[in-house]
């Protein structure tokens, strides 16, 4: 399952809710027949959920599911993950990356001094941004074409012009 944002808040009094996208495009969502619904632990319990109504909303998106009518329906929904099967995703651009394929890659810089592991990323409104785990190091760099100058998805790495000492 690749997450693909979290449900926020209801929105409004007939069960719609609002969806903080993990990503640049959440328009492409709406084609997808089903979303998955969970907590996104190490349950791996994921929960089919018909989407009734989806809109652009803002920066993000107000969802409507099936069976969902009320805001107090809605608010017990409220901290959920949306989640799909990879298959059911929409290929991606050249030089576009779902996060779940970031996640784990090695970071090496453009000296080849290894600067960690992609634990996370983070959305900031601005841009994404990488967080690298390096032992008990952390370092936040930001994803954009200044710093990532490479991403190999087959050998798991991504190239940055960033000093190990900054």
């Amino acid at each position: 399952m690749i997450v693909l944002g979290r449900i926020t808040a209801p929105f409004g009094v007939h069960g719609w809710l609002k969806v903080h996208p993990f990503g640049d495009d959440p328009a492409a969502w709406i084609s997808m027949p089903q979303w998955w619904l969970g907590a996104n632990d190490e349950t791996g319990a994921w929960q089919a959920s018909k989407l009734k109504g989806c809109k652009l909303h803002g920066d993000g998106l107000i969802v409507l599911f099936e069976g969902l009518d009320s805001r107090t329906a809605a608010e017990t929904m409220i901290g959920l993950y949306v989640a799909a099967p990879r298959a059911d995703l929409p290929k991606v651009a050249r030089d576009e990356y779902y996060w779940s394929d970031l996640i784990g890659l090695d970071v090496l810089n453009l000296a080849d001094e290894p600067l960690g592991q992609v634990e996370k990323l983070l959305s900031t409104g601005a841009h994404e941004v990488l967080c690298l785990r390096d032992g008990e190091t952390e370092r936040l760099l930001p994803f954009v074409a200044t710093v990532v100058k490479d991403v190999d998805l087959g050998k798991r790495c991504i190239r940055v012009d960033w000093a190990r000492d900054w």
